[in-house]
């Protein structure tokens, strides 16, 4: 059976496409089957795997609104090892599609149903927002993984992304819980990003992974050669903390 996994945070630029795209291409490093999954109309996790989004014939858009399966729908990421649901800016008019589509929470989860055998971790991408797109995420998800840095501003939207989840949860999604924050961008010179981390162990204790991903410039360069940072590098520090990232990931999925 997939497990299945968001990836989301409600603050905008914090790692979420980074980790989504270098966790698969790390997962699959290590033998595991994935499919990343796109929900961002930007359509970078899909790009950033070496898909172009302008070439695509099908895009997670007409899996959605039912013009197509999904198990038609994927494309391959040669450098990463792993499948893609790709996402181009077509998504952005599912929006307004999906509002009178019956069960539209829930259209990414039942299509996900059908190639659950094919697959050891499904990732999903979701966008930096409270929308139809993310909820179909959540409501997919069995977890969710929450990238975040360590400075003020991100504690104060943690804080709103944890009542979401626990919504979801309540009310449409009763297996959705918090696999665990992920410490991205991180600068352990900084003073402030050692609080911050330091409360987050506090308050989330073992729900805050150990691995730890450091501000590296490989990781930001990789995108525009069309690569997983883990793949476009493989020995740079970040790359190595996602490769870690990947292992204690499936370490921990055995007790959830």
């Amino acid at each position: 059976m997939a497990r299945i996994f968001a990836v989301a945070n409600q603050k905008g630029g914090v790692g979420k496409t980074t980790t989504t795209v270098n966790l698969s291409a790390a997962l699959a490093a290590h033998g595991q089957r994935v499919l990343l999954v796109d929900l961002d109309p930007q359509g970078n996790a899909t790009m950033g795997s070496g898909v172009d989004k302008r070439a695509v014939p099908a895009t997670v858009y007409e899996v959605l609104v039912g013009l197509k399966k999904l198990v038609d729908s994927r494309a391959r990421s040669e450098a990463g090892g792993y499948d893609v649901l790709p996402a181009n800016r077509e998504l952005a008019g599912a929006e307004v599609e999906l509002v009178e589509i019956e069960n539209r929470e829930k259209r990414l989860k039942d299509e996900l149903a059908t190639v659950d055998a094919d697959y050891d971790f499904v990732l999903i991408d979701c966008p930096p927002s409270l929308s139809m797109l993310t909820l179909n995420g959540l409501c997919s998800a069995h977890g969710v993984i929450i990238p975040m840095q360590c400075e003020y501003f991100a504690l104060e939207g943690l804080s709103d992304l944890v009542n979401t989840i626990k919504q979801v949860h309540a009310k449409l999604n009763r297996d959705l819980k918090i696999i665990g924050l992920l410490r991205v961008m991180f600068d352990p010179r900084s003073t402030l990003a050692q609080q911050v981390s330091a409360q987050l162990e506090q308050h989330f204790g073992d729900k805050v992974f150990k691995a730890v991903i450091p501000r590296n410039v490989r990781l930001a360069e990789a995108p525009s050669h069309g690569l997983p940072g883990v793949v476009f590098d493989k020995a740079a520090k970040g790359s190595q903390a996602y490769l870690s990232f990947a292992a204690e990931m499936i370490e921990r999925i055995k007790t959830v």
